[in-house]
């Protein structure tokens, strides 16, 4: 435990990307099974303790320090677990005991029940220093934010086992913590995790934004970009799961589609609902709007399955019946999903239809007359592409129907005024200076505090408090992980501004909570939308 209290409190007071995945993944290699198993699913949210509440804790430090100092000291921090971790009085005559290992901690806090936790907690709480209690706290409670996504856990594992990101993605999600397989493939030299039968989550192949004009309609395809959410649907030995573009695993959501497919595979589309329900045209999509009376439910009602019914748009196959297909150029893979389509039921699958043009300046000019509300845009596709983990250049272009809308990653924010001054309205976003997944940093380009509703508002509130990594007076600094989309009048040279770049009237145009900070755009894609 004294080990991975160390790794969180060096994980808080560092911004720093790189130094983040050198402490990880020097943590990974110099601690033992299955300690650091229960480490990596605790960073990544994996671990739930249900019995043990953030109510839990106020409780205990009320019946140990005075309730007004307690009350006073939590506003003034913002931070339970580093409240609690401060003011927990020491015990008056300790009894020598040994060191508590991680894997018991996680045992003990998993045996608790709602009316156990009161009395048993205080005992883990009394053998630990403060750097300790914070660190079971936070474990116990859930939500780590020292500034870790999964993806940055994933990156950090491959680094300190030298082995390919895009296969520790592959197994990750179809293990379990504290993860013994994946360990003892890639630190001790074993075989890969043995997933035969297992409806697993293979990683995406994305696409950049197209910056530079045209590119010759001969070597690429074009597609109409949906605009729902990207998912994977796999069905492996007898059961099928519905994967989000971050490996989550979002088959509870949409119940509907889990008996649908017929055979094993895994397919690539889009998730979206029917826009009869909407008053659109009959089996056609409605906005992403009317999918999001879907997203993030734990539990989906009889009229919620009837009023918005899910369905899928296809857009690739990456395994079909046993075969692999992802070395295949896009044109073959493209032909074996149309073969297969009618084998699906239409009233869960479609696919997602080419447009046809004889130039570029054609397609331009279908893709700006376009107003079908569930379309973002066109992807642009070359045909002889493999389908590869990530984003490679020249493979697949994502060309939005809107150029002045950008996805940026909320990094500040602060209190409104008026009616708004009990919320964190104000918002602060970047975009990435380059390559993410190479270390690039964000840059602040811009600040608004419209286009949410109240509701909205008030999941942003929450989502600020609960992920605050720090504070500067009235602003806080949260942790990168909520994607805005932006949408602003027009992009400006600026001195002023880090960034060098400032926007006009910018306001939150859609609210990303599916989407990876990792996908967000680059600072060099808005810099393309600058007027002379």
């Amino acid at each position: 435990m004294e080990e991975f209290a160390a790794l969180l409190d060096a994980l808080v007071y560092t911004t720093s990307r790189n130094r983040k995945l050198a402490l990880i993944a020097a943590y990974l290699r110099e601690n033992a099974d299955p300690d650091r198993g229960w480490a990596l699913a605790a960073l990544t949210d994996g671990l739930d303790f249900p019995a043990v509440k953030s109510s839990t804790v106020r409780n205990l430090m009320m019946e140990r320090v005075d309730p007004v100092l307690w009350t006073l000291s939590r506003d003034f921090v913002g931070d339970t677990a580093e409240t609690a971790s401060l003011l927990w009085p020491e015990p008056e005559d300790p009894l020598p005991q040994p060191d508590l290992s991680l894997a018991e901690v996680v045992k003990r806090l998993s045996a608790l029940t709602r009316a156990s936790a009161p009395r048993e907690l205080p005992g883990l709480l009394d053998r630990l220093d403060a750097k300790g209690r914070y660190a079971l706290i936070k474990l116990a409670t859930g939500g780590m934010r020292v500034g870790v996504s999964a993806r940055l856990a994933k990156t950090a594992f491959a680094l300190a086992f030298d082995v390919p990101v895009e296969e520790v993605e592959e197994y990750w999600h179809a293990l379990a913590p504290p993860y013994a397989e994946l360990f003892a493939w890639a630190a001790d030299g074993g075989p890969a995790p043995d997933l035969a039968g297992v409806p697993r989550f293979r990683p995406f192949m994305l696409a950049h934004p197209l910056e530079d004009g045209e590119v010759d309609l001969a070597d690429y395809a074009a597609e109409w970009k949906w605009d729902g959410i990207r998912v994977q649907l796999v069905r492996a030995g007898g059961e099928t799961r519905v994967y989000s573009r971050s490996g989550d695993d979002i088959s509870t959501t949409f119940p509907e589609l889990l008996d649908v497919l017929p055979m094993d595979a895994v397919l690539d589309g889009e998730l979206l609902v029917r826009g009869s329900a909407q008053g659109g045209e009959a089996g056609g999509a409605a906005s992403f709007n009317a999918l999001q009376q879907r997203l993030g439910r734990k539990t989906v009602s009889k009229a919620m399955l009837k009023e918005y019914p899910a369905f899928v748009r296809l857009y690739d196959v990456l395994i079909l019946e046993g075969r692999d297909w992802r070395e295949a150029p896009w044109e073959s893979r493209r032909a074996t999903l149309e073969a297969l389509m009618p084998r699906l039921p239409a009233s869960h699958f479609d696919l997602s239809q080419l447009v046809e043009a004889e130039d570029f300046a054609a397609l331009a000019a279908i893709r700006d007359t376009a107003r079908d509300e569930a379309i973002e845009g066109l992807m642009l596709k070359h045909r002889t592409s493999p389908y590869v983990a990530g984003r490679k250049v020249a493979l697949w272009y994502k060309w939005k129907r809107d150029p002045l809308l950008i996805d940026c990653v909320l990094m500040y924010a602060q209190r409104g005024s008026g009616k708004r001054s009990s919320f964190y309205s104000d918002y602060t976003f970047g975009c990435w200076a380059g390559d993410p997944d190479a270390g690039a940093e964000l840059l602040p380009v811009g600040k608004a505090y419209s286009g949410f509703t109240d509701e909205e508002l008030k999941k942003l509130d929450r989502f600020v408090r609960q992920n605050t990594l720090s504070k500067f007076g009235p602003v806080r600094e949260v942790e990168r992980k909520l994607v805005f989309e932006v949408a602003f009048d027009s992009v400006h040279a600026s001195k002023r501004h880090k960034s060098g770049l400032a926007m006009r009237f910018p306001r939150i145009h859609r609210i990303r909570w599916d989407k990876p900070a990792h996908e967000a755009d680059w600072v060099e894609g808005l810099r393309a939308l600058i007027k002379d």
